[in-house]
């Protein structure tokens, strides 16, 4: 179960992507990423501005170091860049239970397969090696892009919360 497993920093691998531990050396292929349709400017999603990417490592960093967050630099396999960034946060190790959010990806790669199997091992490394009984995604309810990335997953919506971000949870 989780409590008993080791939920810490390791590499998932695709046939299209590679989730590796996040650290400072993927800060310019991300600020690459982030420029790739100014996802920044983005209003509902949680993409730094190019200038931030370091700032946003090392917040991720430093909440994997609290033991709150398993943060993934997200690589494309085709180019061996990265084009993104994921997480497992609000681990919640003593009721089995993780979140996978925080996800953003650069412009030219959304909507190519990427997303899904990223999201895939994932879910298949949560439930498989973690034990967990539940994994959450979390996404603005206007985020009609997400929430459709998330359905086709075969995911539920289970409710609609709103906190001061507005979010829907599925």
């Amino acid at each position: 179960m989780v409590g008993r497993v080791e939920f810490g920093p390791v590499t998932l691998t695709g046939d299209v992507v590679r989730l590796v531990p996040l650290t400072l050396e993927h800060h310019d292929d991300l600020v690459a990423a982030v420029r790739d349709g100014e996802l920044w400017r983005l209003w509902y999603t949680s993409a730094p501005e190019p200038e931030d990417v370091d700032a946003e490592i090392e917040r991720r960093l430093a909440l994997r170091d609290a033991g709150t967050m398993i943060p993934f630099a997200v690589i494309d396999c085709a180019s061996g860049h990265a084009v993104g960034m994921t997480t497992y946060m609000h681990i919640d190790k003593a009721n089995r239970r993780v979140e996978v959010g925080s996800t953003w990806y650069a412009h030219s790669v959304q909507r190519t397969g990427l997303n899904t199997e990223a999201k895939l091992l994932l879910l298949a490394h949560a439930f498989e090696q973690l034990e967990c009984i539940a994994v959450e995604f979390r996404t603005h309810f206007l985020n009609k892009q997400s929430r459709a990335a998330i359905e086709r997953l075969g995911a539920k919506l289970d409710g609609i919360r709103w906190d001061s971000a507005g979010y829907v949870c599925v």
